[in-house]
C-alpha cells in the first residue's frame, strides 16, 4: 500500500456528546481540542471547527495526510480498514447496535470526505480489540438464531485498552504486558477488560456499550424483566433507551449529578450521593473479582478514564476489599495518583496510566498506510 504522506494525521474521537480531535506529526501531538455538545456533524460549524483546528499547523490550504476515525461498532472486523464507500455502507447497517453513537461518527466521515476528498480515511474499531475473546466470552444465553443476527458479547473501549497496554509494556517491561491484567476504564462510560497474553479475554461490556457496570448515566447490566415490567407500564423503545442510557446510572440514583467529583462533594451529607458512590465502586470491585477469576489470577491492575486517573478516593475504595487478591495499595503513592499506586509488597501491581485513544487513533492510521 505504500507509505503515508509526510504531513499530519488526524485523529477524530467522536463520543455521544462530545468530539475530540488531535492533529499529529508521527507520533508527536501538535494539538487537541474538544468539541462540547456539538451540532449536526454535517452542519457547517463542525467542518469550520476542523478548519480552525488546522490553521496554524502548516501554510494556508493545508490538508492531512491521513484522517483516523474512532469508530464504536465494527461487528466481527478485528482490524483497521480504509473507508470506502462499501465500508460506509457497511457501518450505517451498524447503527442500530450503537445508536447513540454511530450517525455522529458516520457523519463525520461524510463530512471529512467532502472537505478533504483523496485523503485516506482510516476507521479504527472500538470492538476490534475484543473480537478474538473465547468463544465462551462472546456467546449470549438466547436461541441460536439470534447469533445469526449478530447478537453476541462485543465490547468496547478497545482503542483505549490497546493504548494502555502499549504504555503497559513501555512502563513496565514487555513481560508485564504478558500477564494476566485487568483494566479499568472508568469514567462517565466506563468498564472493565480482563486480558491475558496482550489478549482480550473477557470484558464487563456487552452488546452494546450500555451494558455492564453502572455508569455516569447509563445504568449497565439489567434484568431483562426490568425491561419487560417498564414496556408493560407504557414506555416506548425510545423512552427506554433514554431512560437507561441518560437518566440512570450515578445520575439516577443520587438525583443529583452524574460528575464523581461533585458526588463526593456533597455525600456525606446526601445519602442519595453516598449510595451512588457506594454501587459504582461496589460493582467495579466485584467485577474485579469475577474477572480475576475467570483469569485465574491477576498480575496487574490498570486504572485509567477521567475517574480511575483522578480520583484516589474511588481507587482506594475499589482497592480496599482486593486484599484476597493479594493487592495492597500504598496511601501515600495513590493520593498521589503516582504511576505505581501499589504497596511493595503487594503481589498485584496496581498502575495509574493516562489513557490516550486519540495517539492510538493516529498510531492506527500509520501502521495501516504503512503495510
Amino acid at each position: 500500500m505504500g507509505s503515508i504522506p509526510a504531513g499530519i494525521t488526524l485523529a477524530i474521537n467522536a463520543g455521544s456528546s462530545s468530539i475530540r480531535i488531535a492533529a499529529f506529526n508521527e507520533d508527536t501531538l501538535l494539538r487537541r481540542d474538544k468539541l462540547e455538545h456539538p451540532a449536526e456533524p454535517g452542519e457547517t460549524t463542525t467542518l469550520t471547527w476542523l478548519n480552525q483546528h488546522l490553521a496554524g499547523l502548516a501554510p494556508s490550504g493545508l490538508a492531512p495526510s491521513a484522517i483516523a476515525h474512532r469508530i464504536v461498532h465494527g461487528m466481527a472486523r478485528s482490524e483497521p480498514a480504509r473507508i470506502t464507500p462499501a465500508l460506509v455502507v457497511e457501518l450505517h447497517h451498524n447503527i442500530p447496535y450503537a445508536p447513540e453513537h454511530m450517525p455522529r461518527q458516520l457523519a463525520l466521515i461524510e463530512a471529512c470526505t467532502s472537505q478533504y476528498p483523496g485523503v485516506p480515511q482510516i476507521a479504527c474499531f472500538d470492538t476490534a480489540f475484543h473480537a478474538r475473546m473465547p468463544r465462551v466470552a462472546t456467546q449470549l444465553p438466547l436461541p441460536r438464531r439470534y447469533e445469526a443476527q449478530g447478537l453476541r458479547r462485543y465490547g468496547f473501549h478497545g482503542i483505549s485498552c490497546e493504548y494502555l497496554l502499549e504504555e503497559l509494556a513501555r512502563l513496565a517491561g514487555p513481560q508485564a504486558a504478558e500477564g494476566r491484567i485487568i483494566l479499568a476504564h472508568l469514567g462517565n462510560g466506563a468498564s472493565l477488560t480482563a486480558v491475558s497474553n496482550r489478549a482480550s479475554f473477557d470484558t464487563t461490556m456487552g452488546f452494546t456499550p450500555a451494558g455492564g457496570l453502572v455508569m455516569g448515566t447509563r445504568t449497565g447490566d439489567l434484568d431483562p424483566g426490568v425491561a419487560a415490567y417498564l414496556f408493560a407500564s407504557g414506555l416506548t423503545a425510545d423512552q427506554f433507551t433514554n431512560l437507561v442510557s441518560h437518566e440512570s446510572g450515578l445520575l439516577g440514583v443520587s438525583e443529583t449529578s452524574a460528575d464523581v467529583r461533585r458526588l463526593l462533594a456533597i455525600a456525606p451529607e446526601d445519602p442519595r450521593a453516598a449510595e451512588a458512590l457506594n454501587l459504582f465502586c461496589y460493582q467495579v470491585r466485584k467485577n474485579i473479582g469475577a474477572l480475576a477469576a475467570a483469569l485465574s489470577g491477576l498480575d496487574t491492575l490498570v486504572f485509567a478514564g477521567g475517574i480511575g486517573e483522578n480520583s484516589p478516593a474511588i481507587r482506594a475504595r475499589i482497592c480496599n476489599s482486593l486484599q484476597f487478591l493479594g493487592l495492597e495499595l500504598d496511601p501515600y503513592r495513590n493520593q498521589k495518583s503516582d504511576p505505581v499506586i501499589s504497596a511493595r509488597d503487594s503481589r498485584v501491581a496496581v498502575r495509574v496510566i493516562p489513557t490516550d485513544e486519540e495517539t492510538m487513533l493516529a498510531r492506527h492510521a500509520r501502521r495501516f498506510l504503512k503495510r
